[in-house]
Formats: structure tokens, C-alpha cells, sequence
């Protein structure tokens, strides 16, 4: 490791750990890939992930032991893995089975961090540890409390999940094989969970749900949801022409909790009419049942359900729909919201979980939770509305693409966690980016607050709050 420059002429050093991180991947990898990647216009970034990202980090052009380090966990990640896979597959078991069993490789990936930076570390020649991944917030993190003990901030996050299940929607957890979500408390066991919590200089909650779960350590904590866009991805893609039906997309995995079943439901009277027309991109266990419920409502040629396609063909799929229907009823992040909207699509999702965080009245609308059947009448009510109202579509996709491109792309994203850098390299106050974000929210990490005293008043990671 080369000498530092002088204080005032170099930016911050950050090891960045993100188990998931690649550029060919969706989901936690993508998130773990393009904010690390971002970060890099703002600080010096050495990114620790997995081996099973080295092909994808290679092609995109990084230099392993210059810009990554690839850790090898599978002496212990393999055996677990089978286990739990053997009993998920018996028991059937849900999501939340698997995130708390890969916990237990966890541990070992970053006992092979620390045997490999920990030296480092203690010298303090990195002046931030930042773990992005796991995003869940039930996933402890060893090192935490070992940073402090070197007096190097870690931060930690955004982490997003711990949404509860809708007490109407018991039976859809049931057919999930969501049992341990009775015992969500459990988690609070887990070796390392408290002092993660307690160690950490900063914790960045991804939704209202984690910022309410971290109330305890509120001194610490930052509201920034996870998700954003690459802008670079939506340029040149085409819009449709205005006129004609409704086009209705939804996109996701088909499986009790999207609420396919109540979007295809509230959307027949249209689509039996000719109003509207509807593109259901994904697959999974329910294909069947929804191929059933299609055919007994004779709505066949105004459904399309062409399964999973190219990540590039969804995006043209998304962007020839005027409404992103949505209705997943426990839903963490919802990046495709911020896709719908980076494309000018009005997303319509139900008033639960992480999407109704990412938009506002002003561009999309959230049915109010309730029984099945209310949910099925809000969207229907809410589909008909904008098929007679083609001007507030246009002008609500307007207004959702400027969201999108002041809060939600991944240059913002990182602007906004260098200045939870700063804050706790002592160098600012703590920054409040709103919740949920407002549409001036992007421009609040230029608003800083010198801290008197510079570097050496910044906050104690393990202090009170």
C-alpha cells in the first residue's frame, strides 16, 4: 500500500465489501456492482466480493488486486449451501429460510476479509470500511466491531427487507413457505446482529420499515433506499405513440406475493373491451393457475405472457406500456418502479412495502393495502381512471422520469453516501437526504455543516445514541 497523501489533497480510501457485485447480474449483484462502481468518482475504492463475480468484474474491464479482491469462501459456503437447500426443498421453506442459512457462510466470507485486510485496517490505512452487501438487515457483520477496535468507521448498508406480511394475505405466506416470518424476532440472535448495530459509525436504512427497526441507534442512521438507475441503460430506447388502449405491463417473478392474480382480475373489464392490453414478463409457480385464470375470463388475446426474456428486451417491453402494474403485497425494493419511471411509465403499486417509498402522488399511485377483494376494486378503479385520463398518464410518466433522474440514479446515490463519509470521518454533520425522498432531496448533500475541529471531532462508531 503506497504512502497517503497529504490530508487536504486526497480522497477518502474505502474498502468496500459486497459478497454480491457484478455488472452481468440483477438484483443484490447489480446493486453491489454499480454503487461500488459509482463510489469510484468519489473516493479511492478497492471492492472485497465473492470469486464467483471475478468473471464479470473481469469483463467489465477491473483488474483484480488493483481495483477487486476475490475471496474464495466455498470450503464452508458449499457444505452449507447443500444443507440448506436440502432442507428448503423438504420442508419448503420460503426467502427467508435461505437469506438466514447463507448467513452462516457469511460469517466465513468475512473472517477471509479480515485475515486479509485486517492488518491494513489496524495500520488505518483505509479510512472507511463500507459493506453494501448482503442488503438484508438480519445479516450481522463480524467486522464491524473489529473496525472500531482500529478506529476506522464502518458503515453499513443501505439494508433493506424485515417488511411484514399483510395480515389478510396469511394464506399467500402459507403457499411462499414463509414460516420463519412468525419468528422474525429470532434473528436478533445471531452472533455479531447487536454489536453490527452498535459498532457501526453509520447504518443506512433502505426503507421506513428498517429506519423504524433501527430506532435505537436513530443518532446513526440515514434514510437512503437502495435502489437506482443507470441512465445510460433507458437512452435511445423507444416510447410508443400516444392513443390507442391502455398498455399494461407488469414484471417480476410469478409467485403468490406479486398479486399477479388481483392485477390480471382488476384489468378484465378493460381488457375484455379493448381498453387496455397487458404484458405479464416473468415466470414462476403461478404460470399455470394465472394461465387459468386468463383463459376462464376469455381475456387470451389481450394477455401477453412471454416468460423470461433478455434483460434488454424487458426493458423495451417496459417502455412500450404506459402503466407499471404492480401489486406485489411484500415487496422490499422494487427497482423495475424506478425503470417504469426512468421510461415515463406510471407505476401503480399497492400502498405496502418498498415501492410506494420510491414514487409520489405526483407520479404514480398507491392502492390503499386491504382484504384481496378491496385491493382488486382500488386497482380496477385506479385502471379505469387512467385509461379515460391519457393526459395525466403522459404527464405523470413526465414528471417520474425527472424523479428518477434527480433522486434515484447511481451517481446521486453515491454523491449522497460520500457525504455519510464525510459525516463520519468527522468532517460534517449528519446528512438528511428527507424520507421519503422529496424531489429537493438531491440536492441536500451539497448542504453541508462543517463540524468544528475537522477529522478529530467526528463521532465515536460504538457512542450512544
Amino acid at each position: 500500500m503506497p504512502e497517503r497523501p497529504p490530508e487536504s489533497a486526497r480522497r477518502p480510501r474505502v474498502l468496500v465489501l459486497a459478497d454480491s457485485a457484478n455488472p452481468e447480474w440483477s438484483s443484490a449483484s447489480l446493486v453491489g456492482w454499480s454503487l461500488t462502481r459509482a463510489l469510484r468518482e468519489r473516493a479511492e475504492v478497492h471492492l472485497v466480493t465473492h470469486a464467483r463475480n471475478r468473471e464479470g468484474l473481469e469483463h467489465a474491464g477491473w483488474v483484480e488486486g488493483r481495483d477487486f479482491t476475490a475471496l474464495d469462501p466455498s470450503a464452508v459456503e458449499g457444505p452449507v449451501t447443500r444443507v440448506g437447500e436440502g432442507i428448503r426443498r423438504v420442508t419448503r421453506l420460503g426467502w427467508t429460510w435461505t437469506t438466514a442459512f447463507s448467513t452462516l457462510a457469511y460469517y466465513w466470507f468475512e473472517a477471509l476479509a479480515w485475515r486479509r485486510f485486517g492488518e491494513e485496517i489496524r495500520a488505518r490505512r483505509w479510512d472507511v470500511v463500507h459493506r453494501i452487501t448482503p442488503v438484508s438487515p438480519a445479516v450481522p457483520s463480524t467486522l464491524a466491531a473489529r473496525c472500531r477496535r482500529a478506529g476506522v468507521p464502518f458503515v453499513l448498508g443501505p439494508v433493506n427487507g424485515g417488511v411484514p406480511w399483510p395480515r389478510e394475505f396469511r394464506e399467500a405466506m402459507r403457499r411462499e413457505g414463509e414460516w420463519l416470518s412468525y419468528v422474525r424476532g429470532a434473528r436478533k440472535l445471531l452472533p455479531g446482529y447487536r454489536s453490527t448495530r452498535s459498532a457501526a459509525a453509520a447504518l443506512l436504512a433502505g426503507s421506513s420499515y428498517v429506519w423504524e427497526d433501527l430506532a435505537p441507534y436513530r443518532a446513526r442512521t440515514v434514510y437512503l433506499p437502495e435502489n437506482a438507475i443507470d441512465p445510460e441503460r433507458f437512452r435511445g430506447v423507444a416510447r410508443p405513440r400516444p392513443g390507442g388502449p391502455l398498455r399494461i405491463v407488469f414484471v417480476g417473478r410469478l409467485v403468490p406475493l406479486k398479486g399477479v392474480d388481483m392485477l390480471i382480475e382488476a384489468a378484465v373489464p378493460l381488457l375484455r373491451s379493448g381498453a387496455a392490453t397487458l404484458d405479464v414478463v416473468g415466470d414462476g409457480p403461478e404460470m399455470p393457475a394465472l394461465r387459468a385464470r386468463i383463459a376462464a375470463a376469455d381475456v387470451g388475446p389481450a394477455v401477453s405472457l412471454p416468460g423470461w426474456i433478455d434483460q434488454r428486451e424487458v426493458i423495451q417491453r417496459i417502455a412500450r406500456a404506459d402503466v407499471l402494474g404492480f401489486p406485489s403485497i411484500r415487496e422490499f425494493g422494487g427497482g423495475v418502479v424506478l425503470e417504469a419511471m426512468a421510461l415515463g411509465v406510471v407505476p401503480v403499486v399497492v400502498d405496502h412495502g418498498g415501492p410506494r417509498e420510491l414514487l409520489s402522488d405526483e407520479t404514480g399511485v398507491r392502492v390503499p393495502l386491504g382484504p384481496r377483494a378491496e385491493i382488486v376494486a382500488g386497482l380496477a378503479r385506479v385502471l379505469e381512471s387512467l385509461a379515460g385520463d391519457r393526459p395525466r398518464v403522459a404527464a405523470m410518466g413526465e414528471r417520474g422520469r425527472h424523479r428518477v433522474e434527480s433522486l434515484f440514479t447511481w451517481e446521486v446515490k453515491a454523491a449522497q453516501v460520500a457525504e455519510v463519509y464525510r459525516w463520519v470521518l468527522g468532517e460534517r454533520d449528519r446528512p438528511d437526504f428527507g424520507m421519503p425522498l422529496s424531489e429537493s432531496a438531491a440536492l441536500r448533500p451539497a448542504a453541508t455543516t462543517p463540524v468544528p475541529g475537522g477529522r478529530s471531532a467526528r463521532p465515536s462508531p460504538g457512542a450512544s445514541p
